[in-house]
């Protein structure tokens, strides 16, 4: 008999192949009928898309967008966003947030955020507001959102319209309003990580306000409209038709991948209750999606290199707040501004939640991570 134990298998991260395996006949029935239809800019699956998004959302419109990135870009753009003007957001989240208010030549202003839940609080935005405050970008991050309650009236009380970045929370609610239903509009992400991600880029703007979305439309397409006739400046912002039809897949399993994301977040809660890992934490009135399960640990860097060794797929978002970037640096932040931002940069760390990861799987991560700190 042998006395080798076998090895225990890799976890990735995200495990896309595991998910295109149960989808596989769907998503080629989807993309060869495109293929056969040769309608690959614009066209009825792209509308069609718009709209099964736009209801999922609990919004009247959608426009979809290249990208999450460029959905922010427009947005802003629709809005008016420019120079001279001041735009206020987390300093913790994705760079896009931030970079696009750069690139309207306006100024991003960033603001600290809840420790428990990583999005900011209207309590937090209230005294970076100025005369020249022209958005609020409340972030929802990693599938829940923001509290927006307080937000919303602040916003309103000043007249100051809020977009928000709902990238990560797509199926995500706040007291029954789902996610990017809640400002003026919203923003979408279909990068293929997203808890509903395409196969390359692609994105979407939700919205309730007609004239917005005929803005965003007409943007979206280089400012022209009619064809070849501009009274706007805008971009090559379109989805494309095979994107609009693998996320349109995609959308019918998203209720019960979401299902499988929260019965793994709970696992994993109780997996790590009473120990040194701090869980996420959901606020009352939020149901999340789990785009990502991020915990708050300490000795994070050598956790994680432990959990390479391991063949343990993790990641960090975000190692460096918008504020501490170098880009960035002309605007004054300092180390020391945003302590919560700062913190959570050091502490944070994504594990795996993809909805086909087993309980093996998460019991095996677990008894890793706990079996490191035991060691230390």
């Amino acid at each position: 008999m042998s006395n080798v134990t076998k090895s225990l298998s890799a976890i990735p991260l995200l495990d896309l192949k595991a998910q295109y395996e149960t989808i596989r006949g769907e998503i080629t029935t989807a993309v060869e009928a495109v293929c056969e239809s040769q309608r690959f800019i614009g066209g009825p699956e792209v509308t069609a898309c718009e709209e099964e998004i736009a209801a999922c959302c609990g919004c009247k419109f959608g426009v979809g967008m290249s990208s999450g990135t460029d959905a922010l870009l427009c947005g802003m753009m629709a809005l008016g966003i420019g120079p001279g003007d001041e735009v206020i957001l987390p300093s913790f989240t994705f760079f896009a947030t931030g970079g696009c208010v750069s690139r309207l030549g306006a100024r991003p202003v960033f603001v600290d955020i809840d420790p428990e839940t990583y999005n900011t609080t209207a309590a937090l935005i209230e005294p970076a507001i100025t005369e020249k405050t022209k958005l609020i970008i409340p972030v929802h991050l990693f599938g829940q959102c923001a509290d927006m309650g307080p937000i919303l009236e602040l916003a309103e009380s000043r007249s100051i319209p809020v977009l928000e970045d709902a990238a990560q929370t797509i199926g995500a609610t706040h007291h029954g309003r789902p996610a990017g239903s809640m400002g003026r509009l919203g923003t979408l992400s279909f990068f293929p990580s997203k808890n509903l991600g395409c196969f390359g880029d692609g994105g979407m703007i939700v919205t309730n306000d007609e004239a917005l979305t005929e803005r965003c439309r007409i943007l979206r397409n280089h400012g022209g409209q009619p064809k070849y006739y501009h009274k706007l400046i805008g971009g090559n912002f379109r989805l494309d038709a095979i994107q609009a039809a693998v996320v349109r897949v995609k959308l019918k399993h998203l209720p019960s991948w979401s299902k499988k994301r929260a019965e793994n977040a709970g696992r994993y809660d109780n997996l790590f209750a009473n120990s040194v890992v701090k869980t996420p934490r959901i606020a009352g009135g939020n149901v999340s999606i789990f785009n990502q399960y991020v915990v708050a640990v300490p000795n994070r860097d050598e956790l994680r290199k432990h959990l390479t060794a391991e063949r343990i797929g993790t990641e960090v978002y975000y190692p460096v707040p918008l504020h501490l970037q170098d880009c960035f640096a002309d605007l004054g932040g300092k180390a020391g501004d945003l302590p919560h931002c700062e913190r959570a940069a050091r502490e944070v760390l994504a594990l795996p939640i993809y909805p086909e990861l087993t309980e093996a799987d998460q019991q095996q991560i677990a008894n890793t991570i706990l079996s490191f700190y035991a060691g230390t």
